[in-house]
């Protein structure tokens, strides 16, 4: 879909509504019940109803399969091989290469994309010695179960009005799928391996960024996905730095914020469908909000620096993730069997 659409159909103000309200109710339940890690039970909501504006039981089976195997890799890498991070390395190349393979070929593009984006969080925290991986697993165990409940909620309160038909996956040589399997496989590792050299637990919303833009599959696509990235991070930065001023002393007061939340989602929501529904710069937008939202507010804290510092990082994130993909392209497309036909 074009961009150059301005007015939002009867469809698209549904998916709008379950989108803002989506992610509203996981933030309001996380906060009820005093859980920890807020960016999953914020962000999953959104990719659910976002990225995927169809929902049937193909989709809630490769989300709910995804989250146990996530579950199960995680324990065995980071348990096994937590001592020996060369070998540690190795295996998280083999779950990238195998989910990125998935998405690639166009089967299971949900499973491969949502395994990638939460097992590039999980094993990063999990990584780390003092973090309680018991309660990591858990958490996002309980936040995708209940975001297949969110989703499944708002579809029943926010029908579509006409029948939507799920995109058909395009044919591809197997040089471009190698390709694309390669340079996401590569490109995700690295993202891994710098994050946990640098000590760099604080930034998660870098981490989503070098990944997120990786969902294009492609050198030229992710230059163009990393453009809308920064645009849609800048807007929910300044977004959120808004309405801490508007809320100001009043960020412990859970009405108010989940309205101005909701309100900013709405926001983001529509430009979102405007823009066809991928990942540009209305679920940039989103995304931001759920992760500053849901991570880093509450009584004790304000979003002023977190905003900040999550531009700042997230911007050098995806330069530099940009830089390593061009090189791989071109190193790839040297080669027969990985040329990017088309």
């Amino acid at each position: 879909m074009s961009t150059e659409r301005h007015v939002l159909d009867a469809n698209g103000l549904r998916q709008c509504l379950r989108v803002a309200g989506g992610g509203s109710l996981g933030f309001v339940i996380s906060h009820l019940m005093g859980w920890n890690y807020g960016v999953f039970f914020t962000v999953f909501p959104m990719f659910l109803l976002g990225l995927i504006p169809v929902l049937n039981a193909l989709v809630i089976r490769q989300f709910i399969v995804n989250v146990c195997v996530n579950v199960l890799e995680v324990s065995l890498v980071v348990g096994l091989t937590q001592h020996m991070p060369v070998i540690m390395t190795g295996l998280v190349f083999a779950l990238f290469y195998a989910r990125f393979r998935l998405m690639a070929r166009g089967r299971l593009f949900l499973f491969g994309a949502n395994g990638v984006l939460t097992l590039s969080i999980l094993l990063h925290f999990a990584s780390y010695p003092d973090l309680d991986l018991a309660d990591l697993l858990a958490s996002n165990i309980v936040a995708s179960v209940l975001a297949v409940a969110i989703a499944m909620l708002m579809h029943a309160v926010f029908p579509d009005i006409e029948a939507r038909r799920m995109p058909q996956s395009p044919e591809k040589a197997p040089s471009r799928v190698r390709h694309e399997t390669l340079i996401g496989a590569v490109t995700a590792t690295l993202s891994f391996v710098v994050f946990q050299v640098f000590d760099l637990r604080d930034s998660l919303s870098a981490q989503m960024a070098t990944i997120l833009i990786l969902f294009a599959l492609s050198y030229p696509g992710a230059r163009v996905s990393a453009v809308k990235r920064a645009v849609g991070t800048l807007l929910g930065c300044n977004l959120a730095l808004l309405l801490q001023l508007v809320l100001y002393s009043q960020s412990g007061h859970l009405v108010l914020v989940t309205l101005c939340y909701w309100l900013g989602l709405m926001m983001f929501a529509r430009l979102h469908v405007l823009e066809g529904g991928g990942s540009g710069v209305g679920f940039g937008g989103l995304t931001t909000l759920g992760i500053l939202f849901g991570q880093y507010l509450g009584p004790q804290q304000d979003l002023v620096y977190s905003a900040l510092y999550r531009f700042s990082s997230m911007s050098v994130a995806l330069v530099a993730t940009l830089v390593v993909m061009a090189l791989l392209h071109r190193l790839l497309d040297g080669w027969e069997p990985t040329r990017y036909a088309g």
